[in-house]
């Protein structure tokens, strides 16, 4: 019997250890948004009920947090826990403040305003090698002395997962910690396209300009989704000459530079190579290994060298992939109660990247279903919910399941974190498709015949 299921107090006095150690991880804001109005009320057998006030807000847990209230409930009782929302309705919250409401919130006095930096993306966490080096350098000096430097804008691209977001949000950590701006906005143009719609919507953009125009520090990730359209294109061209021509600083990133930007209209394109454009390049073997130990340094274990070269040596492709397997392989070790040995990496190496006359891999069929869903394989793999990018995820998911022999804590793994069982429901989501809807699956066998004729090119 677990010492905690013993009374309602007791669940009280667990859950708020927890609480206290969740709003030492997270944004001040966001503990008090998503965090603060919940409750544990229930533990079994291996499952933990978390009461909230809405299924927005379990639906907003379950994708932002729930390795994070994993993680700390295993830290507090030392067992793991299959975390589950209840709703209730007894204790009404308010929904969580719109972008713009919390950016007004906290400029409201002299302190930065941040939107959703991650904690793990500073400088001091990234590894500096002969492929990033000089882009580092360039976005450290943008840090240091923010619209000082002729880098305005700083334009930073490279394929998925190399470190443009790392980048991005260091500049917003250091400029907050080191205050060289007083006002600093980070977001993905997919939320200033969000904003901006939503101002339209509500008829004012009162507090859209205030936001956006009045940032000393503007970082806006993924400019290559910047939709076709008119009216938001010229709103962030307006945006982009305001804060520079009062010397407020600008850094983007892109999959590619400037002048390959499909959509974007010739004057915006023109303006993001005012200043520095500059690429991250695929990571050599040996900043691959650098990575690999400061990760698992970070969690508190030595990797040995010959371990971090095997790894590096398999995993070439991008610093996602990377830090995805070394995480399954202290998964592995951790669950199997054994140290992390050479004979345990091969293992798992063995199993994701089995040697054969293709290249049929998770990497390469996300490649393929971004490409011919027109999504990027960022976009692919991230949080959002967007219907054609949820589908385009599925499918990519269903053809993992079905063409390659990794697991689906694997295939999780590989779409940003995900758990097993958000796999199985892709799967099962698409073969109801492919029943429903004979188009879809016209389209599916398509993108298999695609997948498969690629991998042996």
């Amino acid at each position: 019997m677990n010492p905690y299921l013993t009374a309602d107090s007791d669940l009280s006095l667990l859950w708020n250890r927890c609480l206290a150690t969740i709003e030492t991880r997270i944004q001040r804001q966001s503990y008090i948004t998503w965090f603060k109005p919940t409750r544990l009320i229930h533990l079994a057998p291996d499952q933990a009920v978390v009461q909230v006030s809405s299924h927005f807000f379990s639906d907003w847990l379950e994708e932002h947090y729930l390795e994070l209230i994993k993680t700390t409930l295993y830290e507090q009782t030392g067992q793991t826990w299959v975390v589950a929302f209840s709703v209730s309705s007894d204790k009404p919250v308010p929904e969580p403040p719109l972008f713009s409401d919390a950016i007004q919130e906290q400029t409201s006095s002299p302190s930065v305003a941040v939107f959703h930096l991650n904690p793990r993306y500073t400088f001091d966490t990234f590894i500096v090698g002969d492929s990033n080096e000089f882009t580092y350098t360039a976005a450290l000096a943008v840090a240091k002395s923010p619209g000082k430097t002729s880098f305005n804008p700083l334009v930073i691209h490279g394929g998925v997962g190399l470190g443009k977001t790392h980048l991005l949000q260091a500049i917003g950590h250091y400029c907050v910690h080191h205050t060289s701006a007083k006002n600093v906005v980070y977001v993905s143009s997919e939320k200033f396209v969000s904003d901006f719609i939503q101002s339209i919507k509500n008829k004012d953009t009162t507090d859209f300009v205030r936001t956006y125009r009045t940032a000393d520090v503007l970082l806006v990730d993924d400019v290559q989704f910047f939709p076709q359209s008119e009216s938001t294109q010229k709103e962030f061209f307006h945006t982009f000459n305001t804060l520079h021509q009062n010397g407020k600083q600008i850094v983007l990133s892109s999959d590619c530079p400037p002048n390959r930007l499909k959509g974007l209209e010739e004057r915006l394109i023109s303006r993001f190579q005012w200043g520095l454009v500059t690429g991250i390049e695929k990571p050599d073997l040996e900043t691959r290994m650098a990575i690999l130990k400061k990760k698992a340094e970070n969690e508190g274990l030595y990797l040995e060298d010959a371990i971090a070269r095997l790894i590096a040596t398999q995993v070439d492709t991008n610093i996602r992939e990377l830090e995805g397997i070394l995480t399954h392989l202290l998964a592995q070790a951790s669950l199997k109660n054994m140290p992390v040995t050479q004979e345990l990496a091969l293992s798992l190496l063995d199993h994701n990247f089995k040697p054969s006359q293709n290249r049929l891999t998770i990497d390469h069929i996300q490649r393929i279903t971004a490409r011919l869903f027109s999504i990027s394989e960022d976009l692919l793999i991230s949080k959002t919910r967007k219907q054609e990018v949820a589908v385009a995820r599925q499918v990519a998911m269903y053809l993992c399941r079905k063409m390659t022999s990794s697991s689906l804590e694997t295939i999780g793994l590989h779409f940003g974190g995900r758990d097993h069982s958000t796999v199985i429901h892709a799967c099962q989501s698409v073969e109801s498709k492919l029943l429903a809807e004979p188009s879809f699956a016209h389209r599916l066998h398509r993108l298999t015949q695609e997948v498969h004729t690629s991998s042996l090119s």
